[in-house]
């Protein structure tokens, strides 16, 4: 089983990746995954692809065919562009569900697995010690906080080692999005700054050849 000071530490750092990247990006993103395994499900999201092209081209030749010259020809088109949309509809409609249900699932799972896991080993392990500090190097009110609410006095809680990864964490990502921001403004100033050679550049060269000619 893996140390308690090592699980605090990995949900925590779940929940701020979570918390940067964004729940909706992240539920989208597993989204395409699970379509992208075989499952009945994408071939329904497959079907509805196949469906939408025949629908687009249909629509395409229904625009281009005149209703009084061509009449018999328009109306078959009318037809079959009439029940590729119904089609469509019904199974956008199917999909749309199965999606609301399917970020539910998820976000009931991830709700459990972090924010449940936080409240819980807390309230579980609030009695243990997660590590222990220095006899006699800190006065009594730290040791005091560090042991907050029912560790052990002397020793850090596991109240306050979440506490401690949560602010190092929230610390490193905003350092780390600090300097991804500064990398592609960087990268985009540089883009900016590159000559752009100009449109009669050669054309002038060309004039001036034939006129020394």
């Amino acid at each position: 089983m893996p140390s308690l000071l090592v699980v605090i530490f990995v949900v925590e750092l779940v929940v701020q990746l979570i918390n940067t990247i964004g729940a909706a990006t992240i539920n989208s993103l597993i989204w395409r995954l699970y379509l992208a395994l075989p499952t009945p499900l994408a071939g329904q999201f497959a079907d509805q692809r196949k469906k939408q092209k025949e629908y687009l081209v249909v629509r395409h030749e229904l625009n281009a065919t005149s209703s009084q010259d061509e009449f018999a020809k328009w109306a078959k088109l009318r037809r079959q562009h009439d029940k590729l949309l119904d089609e469509l509809e019904k199974k956008k409609s199917s999909l749309e569900a199965y999606r609301t249900k399917f970020d539910r699932y998820l976000t009931a799972t991830r709700l459990i697995s972090t924010r449940g896991v936080q409240w819980v080993l807390p309230w579980w392990y609030g009695k243990q010690p997660m590590f222990w500090l220095p006899y006699g190097w800190f006065p009594y009110y730290v040791e005091w906080f560090a042991s907050f609410p029912r560790a052990p006095l002397g020793s850090v809680s596991i109240v306050v080692w979440q506490w401690a990864c949560t602010a190092v964490l929230a610390l490193v990502m905003e350092a780390a999005l600090g300097v991804m921001g500064l990398i592609t403004a960087s990268r985009q100033a540089q883009r900016q700054k590159q000559p752009v050679p100009a449109a009669g550049a050669g054309a002038g060269k060309g004039g001036e050849s034939k006129k020394n000619l």
